[in-house]
């Protein structure tokens, strides 16, 4: 274990990005890992192809990793945008890190789109709970998304 992750030890056990599973089954699906990072679906879509990419490090800020770490996060956050981008044609990808709550670094990629009257021209809900998807449209996204980082 990374030493800066020790003290966090007890609760990565159930962080959703460490831990998976059940912990990562309320709020998303694993995509794939990248070099830096871990890529999940976020289950509720009222923007289509939102995702989160999420460091491999149990670190509550960028502050906290090293410069090469930082940029290889960075890197992974930009190859996702530019697969959202690609598959999904957004107007714009919002980028949200937030860990209020959940102290593992991590950013929300929102696509939104100019005529989608939820939410274009104002900051995004963090889940509407407004829009969910049936299995087999979940694993085509997955797959989608996956064939483009992969």
């Amino acid at each position: 274990m990374d030493p800066r992750c020790e003290a966090y030890a007890d609760e990565m056990k159930t962080c959703g990005y460490c831990a998976e599973g059940e912990y990562l089954a309320v709020f998303g699906i694993k995509i794939c890992e990248l070099p830096a990072s871990k890529v999940y679906l976020f289950k509720e879509q009222s923007h289509r192809g939102r995702v989160i990419v999420a460091s491999k490090l149990h670190v509550s800020e960028i502050t906290a990793l090293t410069d090469e770490e930082r940029n290889a996060f960075f890197s992974d956050v930009d190859r996702v945008a530019k697969a959202i981008h690609r598959l999904y044609k957004p107007t714009k990808v919002n980028y949200g890190a937030y860990g209020d709550t959940g102290h593992h670094l991590h950013f929300h990629l929102v696509p939104k789109y100019a005529g989608d009257e939820f939410e274009w021209g104002g900051v995004f809900a963090m889940n509407p709970k407004r829009t969910y998807l049936e299995s087999a449209d979940y694993d085509q996204m997955v797959a989608e998304i996956k064939a483009q980082l992969i």
